[in-house]
């Protein structure tokens, strides 16, 4: 009988989690800083670029851009890495990034004499990235800022769900062909200054469920069911100790 009380305790105290658990960045101290590391984002091909070019010669510049129609579609980069750009023609982006790019379009500009101080802008249309597992909101967003961190992904995500495993988020990134894993600890800030603090487009996040999610799938569904077993079970012990009697 005692064998049988300790483990029904065992259950229920196993079935709880700590607050540590549940609290992200537990060993922030306000006194100190970190320097995050902001890796360039390299145009891929089938990327989908928009370029928008602009001047003092607004209607000069015009001849240099998609017209409306187009502008949502952008610019295709076909398989060998070059997009084609009105009066400019095929331009290489390879190995480029779009701050990069901005820049080589521009010297194009003012070497070969169309603009006068043209102001070029680049930004991706296709980037995305996929939360999966234990957050509120699963699935693949679009974003189009040069570069958003692994929080405010897990914020288009609506945060963890309280049964989500804080220490043991796993964050997917295909480089270059090959699959790289990587295990992020969101209970501390020891991530921060690494170069997985801000995600690249294609990356899949993972959250894991706790034990008391895992369990709850396979035989108990809520945490009312939970109390029901529990409070069933301890009926049940005391009556086999009224009657032993």
């Amino acid at each position: 009988m005692k064998r049988a009380c300790l483990l029904l305790i065992v259950f229920i105290i196993s079935s709880c989690t700590t607050q540590k658990d549940i609290i992200y960045f537990n060993n922030i101290n306000t006194n100190v800083t970190d320097v995050t590391k902001v890796s360039s984002t390299k145009i891929a091909k089938n990327d989908i670029l928009n370029v928008q070019i602009t001047s003092t010669s607004a209607e000069i510049a015009k001849s240099y851009n998609l017209d409306g129609s187009q502008i949502s579609n952008g610019y295709l980069v076909n398989n060998d890495g070059f997009i084609t750009i009105p009066i400019l023609g095929k331009i290489n982006t390879v190995d480029l990034s779009c701050s990069e790019l901005e820049q080589v379009i521009t010297q194009l500009l003012i070497n070969g004499g169309h603009l006068y101080n043209p102001i070029v802008s680049v930004r991706l249309l296709n980037s995305k990235f996929t939360v999966l597992g234990e957050v509120n909101k699963p699935g693949t967003y679009n974003y189009q800022e040069e570069n958003i961190s692994l929080l405010q992904a897990l914020g288009y995500a609506g945060d963890l769900t309280i049964n989500g495993v804080r220490n043991k988020v796993y964050l997917i990134r295909d480089d270059g062909g090959t699959l790289k894993y990587h295990n992020l600890d969101l209970t501390t800030k020891d991530w921060f200054s690494s170069e997985y603090y801000y995600i690249k487009p294609n990356d899949i996040i993972y959250v894991l469920p706790n034990d008391a999610k895992v369990k709850t799938g396979g035989y108990i569904k809520s945490l009312g069911n939970l109390l029901t077993i529990a409070s069933v079970s301890v009926s049940t012990i005391l009556a086999i100790i009224l009657l032993s009697r």
